[in-house]
C-alpha cells in the first residue's frame, strides 16, 4: 500500500479517498485469513446472518445480504458441506427451504470473528481504545446513512 508521503496531497485531502484504500487494505486482510480456510467473506456474511437473525430461506438471506440468490445458493451448499448449515424443508410449503446454522457453523463463525478482530487489531493500531470506539461510532453512522441513499447507478451523472 502507498505510503501518504508517496500519494498527491490533494488525493489525502479527499476523505473518500482515504476510506476507499483503508477499506480495500482491510478487507484483503481479512480475505486473506478467510482464504487459508477455504473461505470468503460471503460465507462468514451468511453465518452472520443466520446467526443473528435465526433461520431464512435462500430466497431471503439473498435479500437481506442483497445477493444474488445463485450466489447464496453456492455459499449455502458450501457451508452445508462442511456442517456448519443445514437445509430443512418448510412442512408449510414444500418447494421453501430454510437455512440454519449449526453448532458448528457457530463455532466456525466464532473463529471468523477472532480472525477479524485480528485484523482490526492491526488496522487500527494506531488509534487508542476511545478513538478506536468512536471510530466504529461513526462509521456505523455513515454505513447507515450511505444504504439510504440511491445506488449509484441511479444517480444521473
Amino acid at each position: 500500500m502507498d505510503t501518504a508521503h508517496d500519494l498527491p496531497p490533494s488525493l489525502l485531502r479527499l476523505d473518500t479517498y482515504l476510506l476507499s484504500k483503508i477499506g480495500k487494505a482491510a478487507r484483503g486482510r481479512l480475505a486473506q485469513r478467510l482464504a487459508v480456510r477455504g473461505l470468503r467473506l460471503w460465507h462468514m456474511a451468511v453465518l452472520a446472518a443466520l446467526t443473528d437473525f435465526g433461520p431464512h430461506s435462500q430466497r431471503d438471506l439473498a435479500a437481506r445480504l442483497a445477493l444474488h440468490p445463485s450466489d447464496v445458493a453456492k455459499v449455502v451448499d458450501a457451508l452445508a458441506g462442511a456442517g456448519a448449515v443445514e437445509r430443512r424443508q418448510d412442512p408449510a410449503d414444500r418447494r421453501r427451504v430454510s437455512v440454519e446454522v449449526t453448532a458448528a457453523g457457530r463455532a466456525l463463525l466464532g473463529e471468523l470473528d477472532a480472525d477479524a478482530r485480528a485484523v482490526r487489531e492491526e488496522v487500527l493500531a494506531p488509534l487508542d481504545p476511545a478513538e478506536r470506539d468512536r471510530l466504529s461510532e461513526l462509521l456505523l453512522r455513515l454505513f447507515d446513512h450511505v444504504s439510504r441513499l440511491p445506488d449509484a447507478d441511479d444517480v444521473s451523472p
